[in-house]
């Protein structure tokens, strides 16, 4: 079985998109306006970023990219914070780990 796709409400579709291709490689397939995107990565797993004028995610709700080494976390990390993100630096708690907040009103994890 595999995960086929995921869907996300976000308050800035475009902000979101834009975040998930430049710092994690997602391709956008498919936009509607402001409203919709499709998005996928190299194994085809499909996200689809819906407007909505709230989102109220849950506090440990998060997706997470996987990275293939710990200097790989680190180069993300500075990455976004040289950007102006609000990150705190990588730390070893069930991976080496951070969290940032994404634009649109979602969590995202980068692990190795």
């Amino acid at each position: 079985m595999k995960l086929n796709h995921i869907n996300l409400t976000v308050t800035d579709v475009n902000a979101a998109r834009e975040f998930l291709e430049t710092y994690f490689g997602l391709q956008t397939k498919n936009t509607q306006g402001d409203s919709f995107a499709v998005m996928t990565d190299e194994d085809g797993m499909l996200l689809a970023l819906m407007k909505g004028t709230q989102v109220n995610y849950p506090k440990s709700f998060h997706i997470g990219f996987s990275q293939e080494s710990k200097e790989r976390v680190n180069e993300i990390n500075q990455r976004l914070k040289d950007d102006g993100f609000d990150v705190k630096p990588p730390k070893m708690a069930h991976r080496w780990t951070f969290y940032v907040k994404a634009p649109g009103g979602f969590t995202v994890e980068v692990l190795s």
